[in-house]
């Protein structure tokens, strides 16, 4: 009887480590299922359309403008159809005065701007000048300015003050007389300022007429 129950155990324990080993061979050839929840993202390889090579840059946008045409036969601005101020917000360094000279197209018309304006410092509006007149800054493009009706240019106008040189003749000036480009009359410009009689000293400079 004995005999038989270690025959009978012996049979089951077997059988038993039979079923562990074919368990394993199973489960070794079984994909293991992704793990459950939400997928995670991940990143879309860049267009070959849009992808730029390492080490260089896109190519800067090229500009398309154009200078304004100016239209045949448009006349010259004159002094009779332009209003002139002037702004002297810019400040300047010590010593110095910088402003711009602002033109304004009055007319009923298109007028052409171009060049650079005579000014000069004087007693009044009929008055002549007092020293030397500005010297053209010629450090500037000089293009064509097309003004219409209402709209303005300008140029800079640097002001030496007349303390800067020991040897200047002080003499009171009441503002800025201006020429445009061939054109015999003049503007004015109310502005107080201490001008040097002497000819040899240059107090002014102005440059181009640009668009404003």
């Amino acid at each position: 009887m004995t005999a038989q129950r270690i025959k009978n155990g012996l049979a089951l324990t077997a059988a038993a480590a039979a079923a562990l080993l074919f368990s394993g061979c199973v489960s070794s050839n079984t994909p293991t299922p992704p793990p459950s929840g939400p997928a995670s993202a991940t990143a879309s390889p860049p267009s070959s359309e849009s992808a730029v090579p390492s080490g260089t840059e896109p190519p800067a946008p090229t500009s398309t403008s154009a200078p304004v045409p100016v239209p045949a036969g448009t006349p010259r601005c004159t002094a009779a159809n332009l209003a002139a101020a002037t702004d002297s917000t810019g400040g300047g360094a010590a010593g110095n005065v910088s402003m711009k000279l602002i033109l304004t197209n009055k007319g009923a018309g298109p007028c052409l701007l171009t060049g650079f304006a005579g000014v000069s410092l004087t007693a009044g509006p009929a008055g002549d000048p007092i020293g030397a007149a500005a010297t053209p800054d010629y450090s500037s493009p000089v293009p064509q300015v097309l003004l219409a009706p209402g709209q303005a240019g300008t140029a800079t106008l640097q002001y030496s003050q007349a303390g800067n040189y020991p040897d200047c003749t002080r003499t009171a000036a009441a503002g800025f007389r201006i020429y445009l480009p061939e054109d015999t009359a003049s503007l004015f410009v109310v502005q107080p300022r201490d001008a040097c009689a002497n000819p040899s000293i240059a107090l002014l400079t102005v440059d181009a007429f640009q668009a404003q």
